[in-house]
């Protein structure tokens, strides 16, 4: 019987795997049989943008934490998937920093170009996992969403490409239950525009804090108080953005800060991190982390030690996203195919170890760069991944920092030179503050 392998989740990750092994197909090689079961309707994960919050059509939980107008916070040059160029999808060169939907387009057109739809049960959720010492197998259960029958099937290999931004963490603040305004958290924030005119609290102090305070402020925000709980990211907001450190009570309406200061709010909005969250899987294959660079317990950041059969994609913190998907899923389809050996469980847990107690060491932006630029690099000397000038994308980013030190509203005006192609980008046609119009056809009309 020929090996059957298990992709569970049809988003960035997931069809960054589907990829790898259509492209071994196509170069000849006998690939195992791929089923991939998203929950979704579509595919794309996070970038199939949905108006839903709460629970989905089918009383699922809603998986997208996509709002209406993100932009590309990163260079698009440091996230391109080398076997398929923005170049080549697009048919000329584009700018630095894409909305939402180009971005879309671009992922969903390499999927398209690979053929490999026909490998994805859609509306169909992964109901449990378990492994089967005796057969050496993994028994996975999944649900038709539509008809609501239950499959039982045997894999030799199961995938986890579902990504870790779709379970919110939210933490409690005393009085909280009091508040008379709305709270949520940046999961369910969907559009900008709802909170025009209003006072704003962001609770966070990372990425999504920064960008959906910069998305409010665009679109109309009379003021956003950003409480964070370690420390302040410290830009040159906009004088209508502060930072404040955490909240230490809320009365009525009044939100209390650390430093003693307080403001009125009529929406507090949780920016808060994620869970890794795996309900499907049984305890023994269940990766336990936060969000780090290197999560312990999975060997080259793929192999899930307690089980090599078993592989994660995407569940690092991330500077690289789709380029890095890339190489952990050509990675795990060389496991998949025996072209990779898998050591030890003492050998694995060893070079874990070393990664580890690097990421532990890194003390600034800058080397927490070059730590997942070295990992990439070596991700890419194991396998057969299309060329990509990963020291270029590291300076990108590099200068893509510096740029944000420089104007929080301003980097995304920015232009960097591709990684893959050489070519470089041209300066969007519109200033990103001023661009309110995020469509597809509105940038490449005079891009």
């Amino acid at each position: 019987m020929a090996k059957r392998v298990a992709v569970i989740g049809a988003g960035p990750s997931g069809l960054s795997t589907l990829r790898a092994f259509q492209q071994a197909e196509a170069g000849g090689a006998e690939v195992p049989e791929v089923v991939c079961f998203e929950k979704q309707d579509d595919w794309g994960g996070l970038w199939n943008y949905t108006w839903r919050t709460g629970l989905d059509a089918n009383g699922e939980p809603v998986h997208g934490s996509m709002y209406r107008y993100l932009w590309s916070n990163g260079p698009k040059e440091c996230l391109e998937m080398a076997d398929y160029t923005f170049d080549h999808h697009f048919g000329q060169p584009i700018p630095s920093f894409p909305p939402r939907a180009v971005l879309a387009d671009y992922i969903l057109g390499r999927a398209n170009a690979a053929g490999v739809r026909d490998k994805i049960r859609f509306e169909t959720a992964v109901r449990g996992v378990t492994y089967m010492a005796d057969a050496g197998k993994f028994k996975l259960v999944s649900e038709d969403l539509k008809t609501h029958v239950l499959k039982a099937e045997e894999f030799d290999n199961v995938i986890v490409a579902t990504g870790h931004f779709s379970v919110p963490h939210i933490p409690n603040f005393e009085g909280i239950e009091g508040f008379p305004g709305r709270v949520l958290h940046g999961h369910d924030f969907r559009s900008a525009n709802e909170f025009a005119g209003q006072d704003l609290v962001v609770v966070g102090g990372s990425y999504s804090a920064e960008d959906i305070s910069l998305q409010c402020h665009k679109y109309g925000a009379k003021s956003v108080t950003i409480s964070y709980r370690t420390a302040a990211m410290g830009f040159n907001w906009p004088e209508s953005i502060r930072e404040v450190p955490e909240i230490t009570r809320v009365d009525g309406e009044m939100v209390h800060f650390k430093d003693g200061s307080s403001t009125r709010a009529d929406t507090i909005l949780m920016c808060t991190g994620y869970q890794h969250h795996f309900p499907f899987l049984s305890d023994t294959l269940k990766l336990r982390t936060t969000n780090r660079l290197n999560p312990p317990g999975l060997w080259k950041g793929v192999v899930w030690e307690a089980n090599p059969q078993l592989m994660y994609v995407g569940m690092q913190d991330q500077f690289y996203t789709f380029s890095m998907f890339d190489l952990q899923a050509w990675f795990a389809r060389d496991v998949c195919m025996g072209r990779i050996a898998v050591p030890s469980k003492d050998e694995m847990e060893a070079d874990t170890a070393q990664w580890v107690a690097r990421e532990e060491s890194l003390e600034n932006p800058h080397q927490q760069i070059d730590f997942q630029t070295d990992y990439c690099k070596h991700l890419a000397s194991m396998v057969d991944y299309p060329s990509k000038d990963w020291d270029q994308a590291a300076a990108n980013f590099v200068e893509w920092e510096h740029d944000k030190e420089h104007s929080i509203t301003g980097y995304r005006n920015k232009a960097f030179k591709s990684c893959c192609t050489g070519t470089m980008a041209p300066v969007h046609h519109t200033a990103w503050l001023e661009a309110m119009d995020d469509s597809l056809e509105t940038f490449m009309g005079a891009s």
